[in-house]
């Protein structure tokens, strides 16, 4: 098991009810806690310098940390929407 930390934006963003329903922010709080016991599933794929997997129609961007040890999760978005591949251009600078 590793260490799991979240953006502030990410958990934000995840308490806005208008954007994520109550159902979808539990589906994606789930799949972010899985991710500190397995950082790398099997539909994981590498993007840039980190990882996105995918939970329903919504997409987690994360990086690990080069020993393995700490998940830290910078965006939740939904997938098809450009605006998360303009956020995370951004963030990655």
């Amino acid at each position: 098991m590793v260490s799991l930390w979240v953006a502030p934006e990410a958990i934000k963003e995840l308490g806005d009810a208008k954007r994520y329903p109550a159902k979808v922010a539990r589906q994606l709080l789930i799949r972010i806690l899985e991710l500190s016991v397995n950082p790398r599933p099997q539909d994981s794929i590498q993007i840039e310098t980190g990882f996105r997997v995918d939970s329903g129609e919504y997409r987690i961007f994360y990086e690990l940390d080069h020993r393995g040890q700490m998940v830290k999760v910078y965006l939740v978005g939904k997938r098809g929407d450009d605006e998360i591949y303009k956020r995370l251009k951004r963030l990655l600078g």
